[in-house]
């Protein structure tokens, strides 16, 4: 079972994301904003960040720059969850290392092929998957 913390201010997805992600046997936190959800990934670190960009307070970006600038973090898979598809953003996205970027409306099963890939790229030698 991998620890996911899901961040997003949209409500109705957090919900939605974790009852999903709690049926294949992940442990799921969520926070409604980067702010709340860093003083989440520091209080527990997180196996994985499911996060939105458009956020109140500091956007999803500036959450992404902020873990990749810290040594505690840095290392912690991150994978957007938008609505927003220019070229501009993907690029920024690679930029600042997110992991994987998947556009807004989300189909379950391919938010759980990105989890697996995630994870299994960014922990070879362990797999925090769920087990069944």
């Amino acid at each position: 079972m991998a620890k996911l913390l899901i961040i997003d201010d949209d409500r109705s997805m957090l919900d939605l994301l974790r009852v999903h992600l709690n049926a294949v046997g992940h442990a799921v936190r969520t926070a409604p904003d980067a702010a709340d959800g860093i003083r989440a990934i520091l209080a527990e670190a997180p196996d994985l960040i499911l996060s939105d960009i458009n956020m109140p307070y500091l956007d999803g970006m500036e959450l992404l720059r902020a873990l990749r600038s810290d040594q505690a973090t840095q290392r912690i898979p991150v994978i957007f969850l938008t609505g927003r598809v220019d070229d501009d953003t993907l690029v920024k996205a690679g930029e600042l290392g997110a992991d994987d970027f998947l556009t807004k409306p989300i189909q379950v099963e391919d938010l759980l092929a990105s989890i697996d890939k995630v994870l299994k790229r960014s922990y070879p030698d362990a797999d925090p998957r769920p087990r069944n």
